[in-house]
């Protein structure tokens, strides 16, 4: 059996790597157009604000590495077209620009995601920078350091651009960040949670406009020097444009089942609508154990797990997927934010009928020396009260316990039947009823 994995960032390392350890008779070939795989953009802020002084810690493999596991790995090449019914493709040696064919057996599409870029007028500037690969973090880092940029405004207040926003106040720079929503991060987390970080976004100087839609960018010698909104006018020096992602599936047209953002549809095998094309990663929708559908959600950590079971199924159906909950955190100045699953907005905002509830605690017995304070939400059905999300943030790091409430999601938990979990009681660790389970016992 031959197997082409198309991608090589997160989903399509760890479909190959998983099919080397796995599948040690398949060949295994992947095409890449970039020069480099598995980086971490999730660490961008981290090396731009200086917390990491190199970059080499945010690659987990390299094209050597996989090539020693036995796989044949072709960098810096694209795949212009794919013949589903022949089970072909037409490649492109970026090097020498020629063309050639390949085939397949079974074919894994990990193409990953791609910046959402709208036709504002003069977003092609220079001076305006996306955020994705390790080119655009170097390019990113370059200019910021360049004395002459003194302004930098970013655009989207999503996880990539509130991480950045630190990292170039660090910097020492007058830093804007337009948002078009009425707050930050208002996909992940509801306002109980958002308002004390944007609170201190303000309290650090950061000037942050919400409720702003950014119409044009004006420039001088085709450099960016003034971002135009909806409700008024930035100088800047230097802009980062963050509103999204998008599936980077165009080449498959109407070939494969998708949903109407472009993102693949597979099942819990991660099997296309074609059962020879797996999909995994950024480029494909997961099934989410929150709302019971296909979803959008592109993580890094959904995109491995994508990949292993691409790996694992190859020949034959043997491991399901159990679904996700799109778990994930930040960390905003001293504030550490986790979630999972939905927040009440986005619940109510697909149609569901949900209840929540919100509480204020002490981390542990408030007895003890120190303890810190912990906000924590848990969204929930309202008729079946199954739990469906789950929210929290203190500045302590308890950002962990989010975990517990993923598990709970997946397993279909009620918030009543969570609220009686066996957790342990030590004063040096919690209270004898902890926050996890004094927000479920006084849900009502």
């Amino acid at each position: 059996m031959k197997v082409i994995v198309i991608g090589n960032n997160h989903a399509g390392t760890a479909a190959v790597t998983h099919l080397r350890q796995n599948h040690p008779d398949v060949e295994v070939v992947s095409y890449d157009s970039n020069d480099n795989i598995s980086f971490l953009a999730c660490g961008i802020a981290l090396w731009v604000g200086g917390t990491i002084k190199k970059p080499d810690g945010l690659f987990y493999s390299n094209p050597e590495k996989i090539k020693e596991m036995g796989a044949t790995v072709n960098m810096k090449h694209e795949v212009v077209n794919i013949d589903f019914g022949t089970k072909t493709l037409c490649i492109k040696n970026l090097e020498t620009d020629s063309e050639f064919n390949d085939s397949y057996d079974k074919l894994i599409l990990a193409m990953g995601s791609w910046p959402i870029i709208p036709p504002i007028p003069g977003i092609e500037m220079k001076g305006i920078h996306i955020s994705k690969l390790y080119q655009h973090a170097q390019s990113i880092i370059e200019n910021v350091k360049r004395p002459e940029v003194k302004k930098v405004t970013v655009v989207g207040a999503g996880y990539i651009g509130v991480e950045l926003i630190e990292a170039f106040h660090k910097h020492g720079k007058e830093v804007t960040l337009i948002e078009a929503e009425n707050r930050i991060l208002c996909k992940y987390f509801d306002s109980e949670m958002t308002v004390s970080p944007e609170d201190e976004l303000r309290k650090q100087g950061i000037n942050v406009q919400t409720s702003e839609k950014v119409v044009k960018f004006e420039g001088i010698d085709g450099e960016v020097s003034k971002v135009i909104t909806n409700k008024g006018e930035y100088d800047t020096d230097m802009v980062i444009f963050s509103v999204g992602f998008r599936p980077n599936t165009k080449m498959i047209g109407d070939e494969l089942k998708m949903l109407p953002n472009g993102a693949i549809i597979v099942n819990d095998f991660m099997q296309t609508s074609n059962p020879d094309v797996f999909a995994c990663g950024d480029c494909a929708a997961v099934h989410s154990n929150a709302t019971h559908n296909n979803e959008y959600i592109a993580l890094a950590t959904n995109a491995v797990r994508m990949g292993i079971l691409c790996a694992l199924n190859i020949k034959e159906n043997k491991v399901a997927s159990p679904g996700v909950q799109g778990s994930n955190a930040i960390q905003i100045f001293d504030y550490k934010m986790a979630s999972t699953g939905l927040s009440e907005v986005a619940a109510i905002e697909r149609g569901m009928k949900v209840s929540s509830n919100y509480i204020e605690d002490a981390s542990r017995a408030e007895f003890m020396p120190t303890y810190d304070q912990v906000k924590i939400k848990v969204v929930y059905e309202t008729e079946s009260r199954r739990l469906v999300g789950a929210q929290i943030m203190s500045k302590g790091d308890y950002t962990l316990a989010i975990h517990t409430f993923s598990l709970a999601i997946q397993k279909q938990m009620s918030v009543d039947e969570f609220a009686l979990t066996d957790f342990f009681f030590l004063p040096h660790f919690n209270k004898p009823v902890s926050y996890m389970t004094s927000v479920a016992l006084t849900a009502k």
